[in-house]
């Protein structure tokens, strides 16, 4: 061995003992301060199974579990520089990040349920949501008339329902999209909803 360089061997015990979540902390301030890729895939490989465990637990869907997952790691990856080791472990800082975006997702799971299916809209379109094998022949026609009607609406008004009852979309989202007031996007609901009623009656 030269003096001054360690053996190939001590090496790797070396780095053998250092612990995992010590690790973490040096991957990450890599990520943070040379947006180096190698130390972030270190963090993603090392994180991403346990925070989709954390997720399937919590939410019990799958696709929302990896979608969690996802936003979890885009987050440190983006944001990186605001970790700070004296203030808690990796982990620590990694999986309050991913409860935020759990409780986000929770947040506009409820806002849009709320929005799409409250009291004041028709409640006919929220069936656009069940699942094919649950919707009635007669209810399958309903809804059809409902897409021909639907292009006979305002340009305006078709937008705000495509977002909502197509797309999936909250009532708030669609005003952020649009640079709109929130109250307008429920106006253009309420009068899209009730052109629709009076093309039905009159079909009918």
């Amino acid at each position: 061995m030269l003096v001054g360089i360690p053996s190939p061997v001590s090496n790797v015990k070396s780095t053998q003992s250092i612990d995992p979540s010590t690790q973490m902390v040096g991957y990450l301030v890599d990520v943070a301060q040379t947006r180096s890729k190698a130390s972030f895939a270190k963090v993603f490989n090392y994180f991403a199974p346990r925070l989709r465990s954390y997720a399937l637990k919590q939410m019990g869907s799958d696709a929302q579990a990896m979608e969690l997952v996802q936003d979890t790691m885009s987050n440190v990856w983006q944001k990186a520089h605001l970790f700070n080791a004296d203030k808690g472990s990796a982990s620590t800082w990694i999986f309050t990040i991913a409860r935020n975006i759990r409780f986000d997702m929770l947040r506009k799971q409820k806002n849009r349920k709320e929005d799409i299916c409250a009291d004041d809209l028709w409640p006919v379109l929220c069936e656009q949501t069940a699942a094919p094998n649950e919707i009635s022949l007669e209810h399958q026609m309903m809804l059809d008339q409902i897409e021909v009607m639907f292009e006979r609406l305002p340009d305006k008004q078709r937008v705000v329902i495509q977002s909502i009852y197509i797309d999936g979309k909250s009532q708030q989202e669609v005003a952020d999209e649009l640079g709109i007031p929130l109250g307008t996007v429920k106006s253009r609901t309420r009068l899209a909803l009730e052109r629709l009623r009076e093309l039905i009656k009159s079909h009918d």
